[in-house]
């Protein structure tokens, strides 16, 4: 008689391949990658569905009323910059960002200003009529904690200022209770904190695994839509820095938001990096302290150092965050090392980056630094990725590593290539009017920066000096030449 053969059930999967196994492991058995396999969502097999009833029929596009979806400003004018101009009755909405960093207080103060009708410049708010004195009345808000009990929420509104009359709070853990109160609140906003917290006995595992989050946000999703109500959920992140749970929650809902910021320090910056509703290219600064959370529409100022003397080993640059351009300060310390292999040490860059900038200093430059240790930081807790850093960044090394200091008024941004060229950023007439606003005097620029729209220069006096917004920019070919302009700079 042959043995019947079961077939093994896939329980595990590897977030990065895909790769799927029946028990945990540590590392993957197709990718080697380490700490990737967790807990997958079960699967069943697929089933034949037949036409059924629809429930609406379907239009012409352009008789679908777009009035409902409008944007409606939640009254902090940077989180709005974020979003496109404010949340969308319907919308879900994930925020993710580590502990400590704010979440909380962020979503209690958006909270507290979505039930008083509260808005941001610029905003109908205060256009209603006056036929409905009570209209307010109907925007409640829902604020579910998980993590937390109702007395400390409360008393961190409190602290905040976040008491109104029609933000209620509810302590559960339990989906069905979460939306019983929907059912008893009807609220036009509901924050849900956190998400890996909550769970439903209708499905197996523990809140916060794969097939609990699955669950949960397909139910909060679909009360979302039904009901049009706007649905904030609060994500932990794991040490990576990535959301967790199954990266199907970030396709199911419809933006997601990172809350960023060094926890030692009070700015916070909050970026989306998926939007259905606006860009995805902008940032949000916020000021984190006692009283609360506020917006700051001009936190150029916080990435720099004041400073009357000019110091070796510093540079400043001008970075784009979507549309928003900041000033920030690159710092460089070169000094002499006792470990056979020095050290290397980032914080506010990329480490792949610092590495190739320097390589293109010692080989192109012969600027040799394979005896000391390079420490390169950022001002402010500000966290630079674009390239336009490079050039900044060389000059911040080099001027290190020979002890000679570039001028306060000086600015510095462009990509450096392997070859030791200098390569053109975009939006370099955007940087340098924001740098010449905040009082600087000189830029160094790659060749070509300041040409208009169609590609023709704008008018100079001298070839290798010309002016934009009274700044005297300085434009190169080289990183060599790059050093010699900035270091001889007045």
């Amino acid at each position: 008689m042959a043995k019947a053969k079961t077939a093994a059930k896939a329980a595990y999967r590897c977030s990065d391949c895909g790769w799927q196994t029946s028990k945990w492991v540590g590392r993957c058995g197709e990718c080697q990658t380490w700490g990737t396999v967790t807990e997958a969502a079960s699967a069943t097999p697929a089933r034949v569905v037949h036409a059924g009833p629809v429930s609406a029929p379907a239009r012409p596009i352009g008789q679908v009323d777009v009035r409902s979806a409008k944007t409606k400003p939640t009254g902090l004018d940077e989180l709005d910059r974020v979003l496109g101009g404010g949340i969308v009755p319907g919308a879900v909405l994930l925020l993710a960002g580590e502990p400590g960093i704010g979440k909380s207080t962020l979503l209690l103060e958006v909270a507290a200003l979505a039930s008083t009708g509260a808005s941001g410049p610029g905003s109908d708010a205060g256009s209603k009529s006056d036929s409905h004195p009570d209209s307010k009345e109907t925007s409640h808000v829902l604020y579910v904690t998980g993590e937390e009990s109702a007395e400390q929420v409360r008393l961190r509104a409190d602290r905040v200022g976040a008491i109104t009359d029609h933000l209620y709070l509810a302590a559960e853990t339990e989906l069905s209770a979460v939306l019983g109160h929907v059912e008893a609140v009807q609220p036009t906003l509901l924050v849900v904190d956190s998400i890996q917290t909550i769970g439903t006995s209708e499905v197996d595992g523990a809140p916060g695994g794969v097939t609990q989050i699955r669950e949960v946000a397909a139910n909060l999703i679909r009360v979302a839509k039904e009901r049009g109500i706007t649905v904030v959920l609060v994500g932990h992140v794991t040490k990576d820095g990535a959301i967790a749970g199954p990266r199907l929650l970030e396709h199911l809902v419809d933006v997601v938001l990172y809350f960023e910021g060094d926890r030692h320090s009070r700015l916070r910056m909050i970026r989306a990096v998926k939007n259905r509703y606006g860009p995805t290219d902008e940032l949000g600064c916020f000021d984190l302290s006692e009283v609360g959370i506020v917006g700051l529409p001009d936190p150029s100022g916080l990435f720099l150092t004041r400073r009357d003397e000019p110091v070796p080993g510093t540079c400043v640059t001008v970075t784009l965050e979507g549309r928003r351009p900041l000033v920030a300060e690159v710092q460089s310390l070169v000094a002499k090392s006792h470990l056979p292999s020095p050290r290397r040490a980032t914080s506010g860059l990329d480490t792949s980056r610092v590495a190739m900038v320097l390589a293109v200093l010692a080989q192109r430059c012969k600027i040799s630094m394979h005896e000391q240790d390079v420490y390169v930081s950022t001002v402010g807790g500000v966290r630079l990725t674009e390239t336009s850093v490079d050039l900044a960044l060389a000059l911040a090394v080099a001027g290190s590593t020979v002890e000679q200091s570039l001028s306060t008024t000086l600015i510095a941004l462009g990509e450096v290539g392997l070859a030791g060229e200098a390569r053109v950023v975009p939006g370099v007439q955007r940087r340098l009017a924001e740098a010449a606003r905040l009082g600087f005097k000189y830029a160094v620029v790659p060749r070509g920066s300041l040409e208009l729209a169609d590609g023709s220069p704008l008018k100079r006096a001298d070839p290798q000096l010309s002016s934009y917004e009274g700044m005297k920019v300085m434009e190169v070919d080289s990183i060599q030449q790059a050093l010699q302009v900035a270091f001889t700079a007045p």
